[in-house]
């Protein structure tokens, strides 16, 4: 079974805090072991309470305030920071092989036939595609993204760009199952926005964005192996 995952993050202190606060209890731990006496054992054990911090990136005083640096995207690649949004993880068998499912997939333009949620998808070069996304009362969301890594008959990950309506980041892998066939998981990662545009997303995924998924990637496996995978495969006939 599928899990919708309201994550938070550990995490609460930014880089460039982290490596600061390392640098000082490093520093503090040095002076206080120099001392070899027991306002210095004191002063080592705050400055290894420092180091512990810069480590692990969280504050417990940061906590007790409800504090957080650590929820603006650190990573280029990363368009839903670490702790926010909505995740849905899915895994279904498929009885395909890994290649065939993942030279599917890798044509993003037929993702409309696995999320019944998209209208459309566009591919813009190798890398880089715009997506479009049914929303309720005839309205549309629309998004960039870009894969950001690719393994090939293993992986594709991508995130939307900056500036995007809608922070989005997904990936599928492609595993081969000992019995046959391949276990498909895929990983759903969305971030809504304030405002007139994020109310529409909300109602985009529902209440249960787990159970669209489920039902999206179990009518998937119904028709990807019931039918030949070249025939569905409209990117390469929209591309001739």
């Amino acid at each position: 079974m599928a899990d919708v995952i309201y994550n938070t993050t550990r995490k609460n202190l930014g880089t460039i805090e982290r490596v600061l606060t390392t640098i000082g209890g490093l520093a503090l731990a040095a002076y206080g072991l120099k001392r070899r006496s027991t306002k210095g054992w004191l002063t080592a054990a705050a400055g290894s309470g420092l180091i512990a911090c810069g480590v692990t990136g969280r504050s417990l005083v940061m906590d007790a305030f409800g504090i957080n640096h650590a929820s603006k995207p650190e990573n280029p690649v990363v368009s839903v920071p670490h702790g926010e949004g909505i995740k849905v993880e899915q895994i279904i068998t498929i009885n395909r092989s890994p290649n065939q499912l993942y030279r599917f997939w890798r044509n993003f333009e037929n993702l409309p036939l696995v999320m019944k949620h998209l209208e459309s998808v566009s591919a813009r070069d190798e890398k880089h595609s715009h997506w479009i996304a049914k929303a309720p009362a005839g309205q549309v969301v629309e998004w960039d993204a870009v894969i950001h890594n690719e393994i090939p008959a293993r992986l594709i990950a991508w995130r939307s760009v900056d500036g995007s309506e809608v922070d989005h980041a997904g990936s599928v892998e492609f595993r081969e199952n000992p019995k046959g066939g391949t276990d498909l998981k895929v990983v759903i990662n969305y971030r809504p926005p304030a405002g007139k545009v994020g109310a529409v997303v909300a109602k985009l995924l529902g209440e249960e964005p787990s159970q669209q998924i489920d039902e999206d990637l179990k009518q998937f496996k119904d028709l990807i192996e019931s039918t030949d995978i070249s025939a569905l495969d409209h990117s390469k006939s929209s591309h001739a």
